[in-house]
């Protein structure tokens, strides 16, 4: 095979030397892999298969575990640290628990790399991983509609929550205000005051398909934030 692109998104041992891989891989979507012998001292590949680090990989075998025949590096890994470390291990963990086996998804896979480059900046974080979310929903066909169950237009003044069942939304005493869900609707994932909104709504859409298993990342999120608020009295 052609070699492809991919980055690491999850890795444990695996046997003696080798490791079981999670992969995102451009034309494949999430490939499951035996990547044979990277855990022996001195292995080259080992220091190639690092987490946001982009690869080229090529891979053999029928079944859903295949075997790693190349991995060569193709660029720098993406400098994290701090609270874009724990955004990168959030996306890394929601696409290995959400992506089923080898489900092409290119969009995804070029919302990931951006999403690399805009970590480091505080300011593009948010906006990055929502848009990472909705090219998910979108690959695995769950994103919200953001109109009634009846396709109707939602009331500006009116407050939403998302239905699980239609993908809807629907009237909820302490629910989103419609127009904010209007916003969102056209993108406005980085609009002035929708960060809040948009994570919520994403929440909601994911929910679902992560089930009841809580995210490591988000738990790592939740305790950094109280870590700075206990650092700030």
């Amino acid at each position: 095979m052609t070699p492809e692109p991919a980055f690491l998104l999850h890795k444990r041992p695996y046997r003696e030397t080798s490791a079981l891989v999670d992969l995102l891989t451009l034309q494949h979507g999430r490939v499951r892999a035996v990547a044979q012998g990277v855990q022996r001292p001195g292995s080259r590949a080992r220091s190639r298969l690092q987490p946001f680090a982009p690869m080229h990989v090529t891979w053999a075998g029928e079944g859903e575990l295949k075997r790693l025949r190349l991995m060569e590096g193709r660029g720098s890994a993406a400098l994290l640290a701090g609270e874009g470390l724990l955004c990168g291990l959030y996306a890394n963990e929601l696409l290995t628990r959400v992506l089923p086996v080898e489900l092409p998804v290119a969009e995804t896979f070029a919302f990931y790399t951006a999403m690399l480059e805009a970590l480091p900046r505080p300011e593009g974080r948010a906006a990055s991983l929502r848009r990472l979310e909705v090219a998910v929903l979108e690959a695995l066909d769950a994103l919200p509609r953001f109109t009634d169950p009846e396709g109707g237009e939602l009331d500006p003044q009116g407050r939403y929550d998302l239905d699980h069942v239609s993908r809807a939304f629907v009237a909820a005493e302490r629910g989103i205000d419609g127009r904010t869900l209007r916003l969102l609707a056209r993108g406005g994932w980085d609009e002035p005051g929708l960060a809040g909104p948009a994570k919520a709504v994403m929440r909601r859409a994911l929910a679902p398909l992560l089930g009841s298993r809580p995210l490591r990342s988000r738990e790592l999120m939740v305790q950094l934030a109280q870590r700075r608020r206990a650092g700030s009295h």
